[in-house]
């Protein structure tokens, strides 16, 4: 071991570095090494590195900021079934409840392994993948939703717990992705432990663990100076949420109060939770929270705990965004994004150019599942699909893209068609769907898929169907979402319906608003938007008053 030196910025910042190289080193590996297209193909996870008491220090930036809810919970709980005493080197810990288990919902399975440094408990390391298994489920109440597993030993001191697996495994649907993907994960883990180990052998543990110490300091000061230049004030907003689970849109709310470095956050008035899937619990509510709070007031920001010392969450337990056990929680992030366009417009009065118009408002998931007749298994098909991001203060917004709270690729087409008894007849982005303004929101997506085998179970999760996404400064609202079945397929009934071979289904994304006034767009911007096909003739005819299009455009 290298002589240790003093701890000074520099040093701090070098080990700072080498963290978050390790947590890219996980998920990169993690992706490598998946099975499943969620994780392999989408990048649906997410690894990080945490303190002994569970204080998150690195994440991976390609992972989803919804993650950190399952992952910031899950060392606290492990800590509270087992004292440090009984934790072992070559444990690894497994957990998924968002009520025993620190998650946000139970297709989130987190795998966390201590880091042992000279026979001394230093840190752990974690990564949370998707576990695209759970198809064709009820969302009435956390029990329907599939396998709850609390914080329990999968690995202890290096022997593989059989039995704990083949029960896990034989409450899943498609058992062979699920063993692939969690040995992937472990496989992770064991590659942070040897990374952090080799930091620590070169520094010192000593110094390593006081480094991360000072980064969580560095990061509350650099988020308590950062929230200094949001005016003093209180603000607040409401939004509509829909779903396809719920008859009615519920009227969401929030109020947010800056008071010098702190700022708090109220969410008192909120509905009660839902006997549907989108009740959100408090670490998802606590991650959406400090993600929003992050893009407003400095991207550089390392995304740690040291943050969320001068944020504070009020939220009354029993309501939609901080249930009570047993409410059902699976489809919480549309909910999630929902928020976030709560506290975005909150704050649009304080820090306008900071804040984008309202993005498309959801995370909209596609589920299909059924028997693959090619292969004589079960197949679980997920995936997420983007839509449009709100336009900027000084830049138009972003077309067909994962938003917020989710992270996520999509699933290219040929290895869908390859894994799965699907065809997609249509992938592309929604004319005029985007915002008119100064600058222009983003255009959803549409993606129609047709069915090739027998009794193929569809479910969609997704918003803005009923209300627009909003604009900002002047900008027009984005166009909704909306959910289109083939002749003769049989109507989605709260979100759910069983296709047949030849029928398709076409998801259609909402847009994004735009932001300024229409009438200060430039003429290059609506010539180039004509030119792409994003803005019809008949829509710049209309916002766009200055304009002179040709009556062929018309």
């Amino acid at each position: 071991m290298t002589t240790q030196r003093e701890l000074d910025g520099v040093l701090v910042e070098v080990i700072g570095s080498a963290l978050a190289t390790v947590v890219e080193e996980m998920s990169g590996t993690l992706v490598r090494a998946a099975f499943s297209t969620n994780i392999k193909e989408r990048r649906d996870c997410t690894a990080g590195l945490f303190d002994t008491a569970g204080n998150g220090i690195a994440q991976d930036e390609g992972g989803s900021p919804l993650h950190l809810g399952s992952l910031m919970g899950i060392v606290g709980s492990i800590l509270e079934r087992y004292p440090v005493g009984q934790i072992e080197d070559g444990d690894i810990f497994i957990g998924n409840d968002p009520y025993n288990g620190g998650g946000s919902h139970l297709p989130d399975i987190v795998l966390a392994t201590p880091v042992f440094v000279d026979g001394e408990l230093t840190a752990w390391a974690a990564t949370l993948a998707h576990h695209a298994d759970f198809g064709d489920r009820g969302h009435a109440h956390i029990f329907q939703e599939g396998l709850r597993i609390p914080p329990v030993r999968l690995v202890r001191a290096g022997v593989q717990q059989d039995e704990l697996l083949a029960l896990i495994l034989l409450n899943c649907q498609v058992p062979d992705e699920r063993r692939a993907d969690l040995r992937a994960q472990a496989s992770a883990n064991r590659l942070a432990v040897l990374r952090y180990r080799e930091l620590c052998h070169r520094y010192g543990r000593d110094m390593v663990m006081r480094a991360g110490d000072e980064l969580l300091n560095y990061t509350e000061r650099r988020t308590r100076a950062a929230i200094t230049a949001i005016p003093d004030g209180s603000y607040r907003f409401t939004d509509l949420f829909d779903c396809p689970e719920l008859d009615e849109e519920l009227e969401l709310q929030v109020a947010v109060r800056v008071a010098g470095d702190e700022i708090f956050f109220d969410f008192a008035g909120n509905p009660p939770q839902v006997r549907a899937s989108v009740n959100v619990v408090w670490t998802a509510l606590y991650a959406t929270v400090y993600y929003s709070v992050k893009s407003l007031i400095d991207a550089d920001i390392v995304p740690n705990a040291g943050m969320y010392r001068a944020i504070h969450i009020d939220a009354p337990t029993g309501s939609i965004v901080n249930c009570g056990y047993p409410a059902a929680v699976n489809g919480r992030s549309g909910t999630c994004q929902r928020i976030v366009d709560l506290i975005h417009g909150a704050l649009a009065t304080a820090v306008p150019a900071r804040v984008t118009a309202a993005s498309n408002g959801a995370n909209t998931g596609v589920h299909f599942s059924g028997h693959n007749p090619l292969t004589g298994k079960e197949f679980v098909y997920l995936e997420t699909i983007g839509g449009g991001s709100g336009a900027r203060a000084t830049k138009d917004g972003l077309d067909g893209v994962q938003v917020h709270m989710t992270n996520t690729s999509n699933l290219p087409v040929e290895s869908l068609e390859t894994e799965y008894p699907l065809l997609i007849e249509a992938y592309e982005l929604i004319d005029d769907s985007g915002g008119t303004g100064e600058f222009r929101g983003g255009l959803g997506i549409r993606r129609r898929v047709r069915v090739e085998c027998d009794d193929v179970h569809f479910w969609v999760d997704t918003s803005r169907q009923k209300s627009h996404p909003w604009g900002l400064c002047g900008g027009t609202e984005g166009a909704t979402a909306n959910v289109v079945l083939s002749d003769g397929a049989r109507p989605v009934d709260h979100g759910y319906t069983v296709l047949q071979p030849g029928q398709t289904v076409t998801i259609e994304t909402a847009g994004a608003g735009g932001y300024g006034r229409p009438e200060d767009r430039s003429p290059e911007a609506i010539d180039r938007d004509l030119a792409e096909g994003k803005v019809s003739g008949r829509t710049a005819a209309r916002h766009y008053p200055g304009y002179r299009t040709s009556s062929k455009e018309l």
